[in-house]
């Protein structure tokens, strides 16, 4: 119980997140002599790039989400994931919210290593962000509120996107599919799939826990099918 308290009190994970994006970007930056983080051996080891993905190097659909370009790319992705997280944590539960996450994350990388260009280089927690809008909007829903706010904050940002150059668009629009899926399959599948007189939290949670386990394979599955079908030329860094 008491556990439970403190998961609800502070948003942990939220807290943990940002300070692994804060430490690699400094880590980064100070092995680039405080210069272009994206310059790091660091960086370069972790960024997302599909010929480095074809050739077995399948980490970098993950660490790719923990990697930024700039301060104000760091900045601005921090500051997004303070806002939308710090509810989201709390509502959805601490490992929940992390799975979903992670799934956004991954979901951004495959849309990437699906559909973007041979020799874009992504890199930066957008993708996991745009996730997290995807999940507010259904927990929005759910709780049967008017979703024309976060309606217009996607759409804001999903605009931005498309307007802005060097921006993974198919990665944000990745992440926001599987953040959105991830949040409905435990909000929404337990009461489509269960009878209601087995609607326990048990069961509720275990439901919700095996389609997430399905999204994060899946979406991972993806990532590196992208990988596996890439026949593109050899970019040379």
């Amino acid at each position: 119980m008491a556990r439970t308290r403190l998961s609800e009190g502070k948003p942990y994970v939220t807290y943990t997140l940002i300070g692994i994006n804060i430490l690699v970007f400094l880590l980064c930056a100070a092995q680039a002599g405080f210069g272009d983080p994206g310059a790091a051996t660091i960086f370069s080891s972790g960024d997302l790039l599909k010929s480095d993905v074809a050739a077995g190097e399948y980490w970098r659909l993950l660490t790719s989400g923990f990697l930024h370009f700039s301060v104000m790319h760091v900045a601005v992705n921090m500051l997004s994931l303070y806002i939308l997280g710090r509810d989201l944590e709390l509502a959805l539960g601490m490992a929940r919210y992390l799975a979903v996450y992670l799934i956004a994350l991954l979901g951004g990388s495959a849309a990437v290593m699906l559909f973007e260009n041979d020799r874009a280089l992504t890199a930066g927690a957008s993708g996991a962000i745009y996730g997290l809008m995807g999940a507010m909007l259904v927990i929005i829903l759910k709780a049967r509120v008017s979703p024309v706010p976060v309606l217009l904050i996607i759409g804001f940002n999903v605009v931005l996107s498309f307007s802005l150059p060097g921006i993974s668009v198919l990665g944000h629009l990745g992440g926001l599919a599987f953040g959105a899926s991830a949040t409905a399959a435990v909000v929404y599948l337990p009461g489509l799939v269960l009878p209601e007189g087995r609607r326990t939290p048990q069961a509720t949670g275990r439901v919700g826990w095996i389609a997430l386990g399905v999204l994060f394979v899946v979406a991972l599955g993806l990532g590196i099918a992208g990988g596996v079908t890439y026949d593109g030329l050899t970019y040379i860094r």
